[in-house]
């Protein structure tokens, strides 16, 4: 039975971990149709619809609209801009009701058969994350994307599915559930699946497998998306991911074209509860990032102990471009999230740059001795 864990509350689930302003809504910097009282028609409208929150941003999306649709891009590109808009709206709209649950992306090779140990061990993991609390995000396509449905259920997991000529339906594990949805496009799919993770998981695939892990790696690597756990997680006894991480050492950083620190950002093994104490070790204390202009605000479970707060100081100065590393209250700028306004929280001000230490400093303060 899956254990009886407090749900999380609520998160904005902004790609980059990015802060809302609290914006005085004087819509400066919309850009002009060219049409000055298009412009005005335009922003009444964005007022006039209920339940928005920021008008002058709809204002902005409409007249963006208004100018693909006159002319500064083809028939074809309207399209996609269209097709794609809808699809991220689809997203949100499934993925609305569960903003508080954990979730882990699951990737791996659509040709792996159920009798196969690496189909067996996606099964394992994925129950086993169900009984931690997490929902499990696949592609919704067989092999190991069906492990993943199978291992979490219907009831705990998401079906991302693509529309391929050569793939046409989900999986029996999450064909019909309202938790499936299609896409027409790799890369809204792919937004879905990095924007809506708490952790990363590849099993032994293709070329699609290969993608989608180093998709999530170069996103957080350069700060373009939030930080979370990336396992590599082979059958036991399997090399797969061995090999691979064997070519990064030798091709990538042997010859100084990533950081030492970046090998922080994921963790190989054969192991499934080694993979499953990577992810919820990670949110042992760490609950959520956000940022404030250059000040890296991280939200804990239970404030630190001095002492914990010294040792963060001497030992990752390198990453803090000014000042020191804090412990304190929420922020006012962070009024647009109140579910979590009663946790502690660390500031400090962020280089922006060496997201593997960052890992690591996370890694520290999960470890570190908190508050009596």
């Amino acid at each position: 039975m899956p254990k009886k864990r407090k749900r999380q509350p609520p998160l904005h689930r902004d790609l980059t971990a990015g802060m809302v302003p609290d914006l005085d809504l004087v819509c400066n910097y919309i850009d002009s149709t060219g049409d000055k009282e298009l412009d005005a028609r335009i922003l009444e409208l964005a007022k006039s619809v209920s339940g928005v929150d920021d008008f002058c941003l709809l204002a902005e999306m409409i007249s963006t609209a208004v100018g693909m649709a006159r002319g500064t891009a083809d028939h074809a590109d309207f399209k996609l801009a269209n097709r794609a808009l809808k699809e991220m709206k689809k997203s949100s709209e499934i993925f609305g009701p569960f903003r508080g649950n954990r979730k882990v992306a699951l990737f791996g090779s659509a040709r792996t058969k159920p009798e196969e140990k690496e189909y067996q061990t996606a099964v394992k993991f994925s129950r086993r994350m169900v009984e931690e609390g997490f929902m499990t995000i696949t592609g919704a396509g067989p092999g190991i994307m069906a492990a993943g449905n199978e291992g979490a259920t219907a009831e705990h997991s998401f079906g991302l599915n693509i529309t391929l000529p050569f793939e046409a339906s989900a999986n029996e594990f999450i064909s019909g559930d309202p938790k499936l949805i299609d896409y027409n496009y790799f890369f809204t799919r792919k937004l879905a699946f990095v924007k809506e993770a708490d952790a990363g998981v590849g099993m032994p695939g293709g070329v699609g497998t290969q993608d989608e892990v180093f998709e999530a790696l170069t996103l957080i690597q350069t700060g373009k998306a939030k930080l979370y756990p990336i396992v590599c997680l082979d059958a036991p006894g399997g090399t797969y991911w061995k090999a691979w991480k064997q070519f990064v050492e030798e091709h990538l950083f042997r010859l100084g074209m990533i950081s030492e620190s970046d090998f922080s950002l994921f963790k190989v093994t054969d192991d499934v509860e080694e993979a499953i104490a990577e992810i919820t070790g990670f949110y042992a204390n760490f609950h959520s990032y956000r940022y404030v202009g250059d000040r890296l605000v991280i939200r804990l479970q239970t404030a630190l102990s001095e002492a914990a707060l010294k040792d963060l100081n001497q030992e990752f100065a390198a990453m803090v471009k000014s000042g020191e590393i804090k412990q304190g209250p929420a922020l006012k700028e962070e009024s647009n999230e109140p579910e979590l306004a009663e946790l502690p929280r660390i500031v400090l001000r962020h280089r922006r740059c060496d997201f593997g230490l960052l890992r690591e400093f996370i890694n520290a303060i999960n470890e570190a001795e908190v508050e009596s």
